[in-house]
């Protein structure tokens, strides 16, 4: 890469990158420009690490070669601003943990999976909605939820509520695990893909900071 692009070729920046070719078969030659730096301050704090490079390799795995998918795009960029505001200690885990978990369902809608966080499935009403169908990838209501509760997966609040944060790393634990469930389901089991290491070690870490109650 060379000296002068070493520091700016890292994972979390923002660069704009031009190829030019005489013929579009041709290989090219790329010019970079570094718009953003935000590996260092990501790197400092192993939960932002772990997201940021969670999120990396969810593109590298999930979107198809040469597709254009501009809110996942933007959507990433986002959370890229929120990993690099954050500060480092333990107590910014809610905050880009909320962000990752957001952008993941983002990324399950612009392929074509989106959750329906609505309504109950079993009721319709729109309110109390606290779990979602594996099956169906439909929210439902806490009353409808109580007798099918081992068959269901967790809707914590800040999915539902526009703006709103995570209450702590438990929160983030069940709305990673949401996600990841039906990333697996509809994206990479069907292409016979695994779940990106880089995804499972920050699995790994939300859970241990979940069990240890740091928040």
């Amino acid at each position: 890469l060379g000296r002068r692009l070493r520091s700016v070729l890292q994972p979390g920046n923002q660069v704009q990158v031009t190829w030019r070719a005489r013929i579009e078969s041709q290989l090219g030659t790329y010019t970079v420009e570094g718009l953003g730096a935000h590996s260092l301050a990501v790197a400092r704090e192993p939960g932002r690490l772990l997201a940021l490079t969670a999120a990396l390799a969810l593109v590298s795995s999930a979107l198809p070669e040469r597709e254009p998918h501009g809110p996942v795009h933007d959507g990433l960029a986002a959370l890229i601003d929120v990993l690099d505001r954050c500060d480092d200690t333990a107590q910014s885990g809610p905050l880009w943990g909320t962000g990752l978990a957001r952008w993941e369902l983002g990324l399950l809608r612009d392929l074509g999976f989106g959750l329906d966080l609505s309504a109950c499935a079993a009721t319709g009403v729109t309110q109390d909605l606290t779990h979602i169908s594996p099956k169906s990838g439909r929210a439902v209501s806490r009353a409808a939820a109580q007798p099918y509760l081992d068959r269901l997966l967790v809707l914590p609040r800040f999915l539902t509520l526009a703006g709103s944060n995570a209450d702590g790393m438990p929160d983030i634990r069940d709305g990673l695990t949401l996600s990841a469930f039906f990333i697996d389901r509809y994206i990479l089991a069907p292409h016979n893909r695994q779940m990106p290491l880089a995804r499972l070690r920050l699995a790994e870490y939300v859970a241990a900071a979940a069990g240890r109650d740091i928040l």
